[in-house]
């Protein structure tokens, strides 16, 4: 067995047996045998299996998280290219998200709902402060022209996230795609660019 923490192996052995499982079907006992350990092990690293999935989802967005934290800080890149780059990286990740999501047959349209509606409030729960903090940037520069902050990166996380993952609210890719660009478009307009302008946030 490869050098891997305790504390993975659980994650790893959830995220096995959701390929195969209902999650409401799925036992700490279960969990604790795939994963080659005591059950008394699992209580260690985690109070329940709600937390064993909080863990695994806080997992599978580390590296997008670790971009967005990494881009607030990099002053030396336009704000709206670092939005871009956040976006992308968040849609990339909902992308895979959804690929391995729906792979399993076993899996049905409610438990994916609810699977795909704590992935979206975990990402954007942490992704609104370093979007935030990239809009505040460019507020102060002058790039940016908009009263809240806080508000418009919220507003963004969400309709992306939503109409990415397409199981909350499902829609065509035309309507996708119509949604999207009258989000650019409010966003021109909510903050002072030329129309066209902001096309590339999103592509």
């Amino acid at each position: 067995m490869p050098d891997i923490s305790k504390y993975d192996q659980i994650l790893d052995a959830l995220q096995s047996l959701m390929e195969n499982q209902k999650l409401q079907a799925i036992t700490v006992s279960e969990i604790a045998q795939t994963a080659g350990i005591g059950k008394g092990s699992i209580y260690y690293y985690f109070s329940s299996k709600e937390a064993i999935l909080q863990a695994l989802i806080e997992r599978n967005y580390k590296k997008p998280l670790e971009t967005a934290k990494d881009l607030a800080q990099r002053t030396d890149i336009p704000p709206f290219t670092r939005m871009a780059m956040i976006l992308q990286a968040c849609r990339n990740s909902s992308t895979e998200y959804m690929r391995h999501d729906t792979s399993s047959s076993s899996i049905g349209a409610p438990e994916q709902a609810y699977l795909h509606q704590k992935y979206v409030s975990y990402l954007i729960s942490e992704l609104k402060p370093e979007l935030t903090s990239i809009i505040e940037q460019g507020i102060a520069i002058g790039e940016i022209h908009f009263e809240y902050p806080a508000a418009l990166a919220e507003i963004v996380l969400i309709v992306l996230t939503v109409k990415i993952g397409n199981l909350l609210l499902p829609s065509s890719p035309e309507n996708i795609e119509e949604t999207l660009r009258a989000l650019i478009t409010l966003l021109e307009k909510g903050t002072e660019n030329p129309a066209g302008s902001l096309n590339f946030l999103l592509s």
